[in-house]
């Protein structure tokens, strides 16, 4: 007697056929079919491929000694030249050690920062006062570092506010703007100012997922309120501050290229030049475009080979990384 079919391997057996017609059909007939989908895509498509993809052809200057009114074609080609002399100066290795101090600092006091701020928006029991406070600590994301430089400078400068009144406390703090040794910091609190409630965004959004049967269940058996975030909430948005981590550590030899730059002159290159800033620099003000391209395409491979290392090590653990 024939015993009956599993569902589940009958949806997949019909899944397999689906496939298998699909791939059969002619390529022409699967444009004609999806003609709608491609335009939509069209846009997006060119709008990489013109301004991500194409530029990467530029990076064939990091081989030659580059002179614009030559071009491409007819400028030498040096080899590894540009990074070996690039290797050999001790302002690209200052420019190195200051990127990786200004990263390292970001990494504890910028990258917790949203996830903390969003715990705390999440715990209040207010609607109207929630909505007020997100919308306040978005607000600064859309300023300028212009701006958010010279309001910092109104307010830690020589002259600025709390400055003053310090001193007439008889506290002295100096000029914080112009410090070389609390720089680094300095450029992290104007991040964390800046662009932390912009953050909250994805943490809030993450949160919001997570299914609100496991606080009241959690609530039911006694657990406060910090039980909750280390147990659930935090375990919720796991994937998501992994998969953050990851991108920022793609992005570790980039800290900032217009904050960095306003504030340069004011507390000198030695604690201020960063590797956006040497190709800069270097590459466009002293026209030494070999070298500076060399810097740049280095930064693009340390950061992508980070990227693999740590979507790896993401993987080790169990998770989904950024991608399989």
């Amino acid at each position: 007697m024939p015993q009956p079919r599993d569902p589940e391997d009958a949806d997949r057996s019909a899944g397999r056929k689906d496939k298998k017609r699909r791939i059969r059909q002619p390529l022409r007939h699967r444009l004609k079919r999806d003609k709608a989908l491609l335009l939509f895509c069209l846009p997006g498509v060119l709008y990489f491929a013109l301004f991500f993809y194409l530029p990467l052809a530029g990076n064939v200057i990091a081989f030659q000694d580059y002179q614009p009114f030559l071009g491409f074609k007819q400028s030498p080609f040096v080899g590894m030249a540009n990074f070996t002399a690039l290797l050999a100066q001790p302002e690209f290795w200052s420019a190195v050690s200051n990127t990786l101090q200004i990263t390292a600092i970001q990494l504890l006091l910028y990258f917790p920062a949203p996830i903390a701020l969003a715990l705390l928006l999440n715990s209040l029991i207010s609607e109207k006062i929630k909505r007020f406070i997100q919308t306040v600590v978005y607000l600064p994301h859309f300023l300028s570092w212009v701006v958010v430089v010279a309001m910092f400078k109104q307010v830690l400068g020589g002259a600025g506010s709390v400055t003053t009144l310090l001193m007439e406390h008889g506290v002295s703090i100096g000029n914080v703007m112009t410090d070389p040794g609390t720089f680094k910091f300095l450029i992290t609190a104007q991040a964390i100012w800046k662009d932390c409630g912009w953050g909250t965004i994805i943490f809030l959004a993450s949160i919001a997922s997570i299914d609100m049967g496991q606080y009241e269940s959690a609530a039911m058996d006694g657990a406060g309120w910090l039980r909750r975030i280390w147990h659930i909430t935090l375990p919720g948005i796991r994937p998501v501050i992994l998969m953050l981590l990851i991108l920022r550590l793609g992005d570790i030899l980039s800290v900032g290229f217009e904050q960095i730059l306003l504030q340069r002159d004011a507390v000198g290159p030695d604690a201020a030049e960063v590797m956006d800033t040497y190709v800069y620099f270097h590459g466009v003000v002293d026209g030494d475009w070999g070298m500076s391209t060399a810097a740049g395409l280095m930064k693009g491979v340390i950061g992508f080979a980070l990227i693999l290392a740590a979507n790896k090590l993401a993987h080790r653990f169990g998770e989904q990384g950024v991608y399989r």
